[in-house]
């Protein structure tokens, strides 16, 4: 049986929305965050050497990385969810697969970054000094391109009811965490219709509520 080891509030949680889709059987091995530094447990560097989630392990084959993860239960378990290799579909599969953690989650993980910059534990002296960078980094560079970002993937969403089109596939599994993290936190908001209803279709999706039952407390859903 499939064995996927789940850390909460992670990338993980859309390997459980696919695997629900997909219907397959599967047991989750389940860790818990440190709850001071938010860092995944050193229990998980016994199952990959990075100590990341997710890790999806299915008879010999172990694998991390949740397009990698992904790909392979399409191509193995779930070609419904896979375009023919043929036509726009596909292409939109493939580029938004690779999109999701290339493109969009370094804007969102420098955003996180530096907010935790300003709050801090920090001398009283060097926390004007700390907070006027970060807001200065956020002013200039991150929130310009990820505003540029969402107005992209929002005006794609406008013309298409899912990534690759009228179907879904695996580009949605993998675009479902930067984009429920955005609309949870606030930066995807009025602005971008499109955004908040996609999220809000999948997240209504019977699999994925029973992803959620199963994958437990999930901040961004």
């Amino acid at each position: 049986m499939i064995k996927l080891h789940h850390l909460n509030n992670s990338r993980s949680q859309r390997l459980l929305w696919a695997l629900e889709e997909i219907g397959l059987p599967y047991e989750i091995i389940r860790y818990e965050r440190d709850p001071k530094t938010m860092f995944a447990p050193d229990s998980l560097k016994k199952v990959h050497p990075l100590g990341k989630a997710p890790v999806l392990v299915d008879g010999e084959i172990t694998l991390a990385e949740s397009g990698a993860i992904i790909e392979y239960l399409l191509q193995t378990h779930g070609n419904q969810f896979l375009p023919e290799q043929s036509g726009k579909a596909y292409q939109n599969y493939l580029y938004w697969m690779h999109y999701a953690e290339g493109s969009l989650m370094p804007y969102l993980l420098l955003k996180l970054v530096f907010e935790k910059v300003k709050t801090s534990p920090m001398p009283f002296f060097v926390r004007p000094i700390a907070k006027a960078i970060a807001d200065k980094a956020t002013s200039t560079f991150i929130g310009p391109n990820l505003d540029n970002h969402l107005k992209f993937i929002n005006q794609h969403l406008s013309q298409n009811e899912w990534f690759a089109g009228d179907q879904l596939t695996g580009a949605d599994f993998q675009m479902s965490f930067p984009l429920e993290a955005c609309v949870a936190r606030g930066i995807a908001n009025q602005q971008h219709p499109h955004i908040v209803n996609y999220v809000k279709r999948f997240q209504s999706r019977p699999a994925y509520q029973q992803a959620l039952e199963k994958g437990g407390k999930y901040d961004y859903a």
